[in-house]
């Protein structure tokens, strides 16, 4: 369908992009590792069940923890072979039960059953079984997504990958095209019929001329500007409608998928699979060579990194996804989750390694707020242990993009900060507010 007009939302900073490292890296699938150490929280929500036991033998494909509840979502084997442990591991997350399972290399495989690919409820039920998670870092339940309560007119793609290095959702979109297209297409039929937007970062013009030939796509460009991925950003821009403060975009007619999830539902209707793998990029200057690969479940980040050469003599910082909205590495001690979209080294010169300093009251933050908040203030309340006080100030509805701290000329860490106070107000309310 013919492209759109350019769009954008308020707010936002302009941030170089970085992409040029990976951008023209096509997809390599990274060898099944020799054990894979796979969480049972790889989503919002609980933790999935445990459903095998230490000495079982599993295939690929293969459930091996179960969804606990509505938030939740099913985990699966991503290779064929035998239980070592079920155990909580610390890694930079924090301490998560992991089920750990040593590769035979047989790759041995089980397969999920046929449905109607023109069945709708068939289709949604297919994607909850199959464990789909938003892929963009979220990790919110898909299945929760494609059975709203309110009437959704529009399935929104979020092709922006606005956040600075990474262009695994670039390559998706060049490379598996098809499966791409043909995953959207069954989510909508999920969505009883909605129509197809993509929104996409004028970034990638690759991408939009392929996608602007299928005629039920609406591919919509957008102005580089982070964080044009922010959902209520994306929804605006797009649609122009505005998602309410508390409120869900289903209130709005709009389901938003990412590109990688709108992929997986292709796999899991068609090919039968369910979510075990997922493209993600490895770059930064502080790696020796930069890739996008296609990675299963479970992999050990070293040994990610030991694909692509491995870390340069001036790496400085470890990220898992981008440096705006990913969580900085103490070690490389973790594991590929089905959220995880990059794995970012750093090196002199782009880490930020200066140590914070006092508020300057400069305002640059509220101005860079594309949720128009003032973060100066959640941050100075949250400090005196004033957690309501932030919340007053909106803290609750801070999106957690990491605008804010990137025009702080005082480094200080905000969002780190934020965090924090919502944490802090999470424990009173759960204590009756005490």
């Amino acid at each position: 369908m013919p492209v759109l007009q350019k769009s954008t939302f308020k707010g936002g900073v302009h941030v170089p992009d970085m992409k040029a490292l990976s951008s023209g890296e096509a997809i390599v699938t990274l060898p099944a590792p020799e054990r894979v150490f796979i969480s049972v929280q790889q989503h919002i929500g609980k933790p999935a069940a445990p459903v095998v036991a230490v000495g079982d033998h599993v295939k690929k494909g293969q459930l091996i923890a179960a969804q606990d509840g509505f938030i939740s979502a099913n985990i699966y084997s991503s290779v064929s072979g035998d239980v070592e442990a079920i155990k909580p591991i610390v890694t930079n997350a924090g301490k998560q039960t992991h089920i750990v399972i040593k590769n035979d290399f047989t790759d041995e495989e089980t397969l999920l059953s046929p449905i109607d690919e023109n069945d709708g409820d068939a289709i949604a039920k297919r994607i909850g079984e199959a464990g789909l998670v938003g892929m963009g870092g979220a990790g919110f339940p898909t299945f929760v997504k494609v059975t709203p309560k309110d009437p959704i007119d529009i399935l929104l793609i979020n092709a922006a990958e606005c956040e600075p290095y990474l262009t695994c959702d670039h390559r998706v979109l060049l490379e598996r095209t098809e499966e791409f297209v043909a995953g959207a297409r069954l989510a909508a039929k999920a969505l009883k019929g909605a129509k197809i937007y993509v929104g996409i970062e004028d970034n990638k013009p690759d991408a939009i001329e392929k996608l602007s030939t299928y005629d039920d796509i609406n591919v919509v460009p957008l102005r580089k500007k982070y964080p044009q991925g922010g959902e209520k950003q994306l929804i605006f821009a797009v649609t122009g409608r505005k998602v309410g403060v508390g409120k869900l975009p289903a209130t709005t007619g709009v389901c938003v998928l990412n590109v990688q999830t709108a992929r997986a539902v292709y796999r899991a209707v068609v090919e039968r699979r369910p979510l075990y793998q997922r493209v993600l990029t490895v770059t930064g200057k502080g790696i020796v060579s930069p890739k996008n690969l296609e990675v299963l479940n479970g992999t050990p980040f070293s040994e990610i990194l030991a694909f692509c050469g491995g870390m340069t003599d001036n790496a400085r910082k470890a990220v898992a996804g981008g440096p705006m909205m990913g969580r900085v590495l103490s070690s490389i001690n973790g594991y590929a989750k089905k959220t995880d979209s990059g794995l970012l080294i750093l090196a002199e010169g782009e880490a930020n390694e200066l140590e914070p300093s006092a508020c300057i009251n400069c305002s640059r933050c509220a101005k860079a707020c594309p949720m128009f908040l003032m973060p100066m203030y959640m941050d100075l309340y949250t400090l005196e242990g004033k957690y309501d006080r932030a919340n007053d100030y909106g803290v609750m509805n801070c999106i957690e993009c990491g605008a804010c701290a990137y025009v702080c000329p005082a480094k200080r860490d905000l969002v780190g900060s934020i965090q924090y106070c919502k944490k802090k107000l999470r424990e009173m309310s759960a204590q009756g507010g005490k």
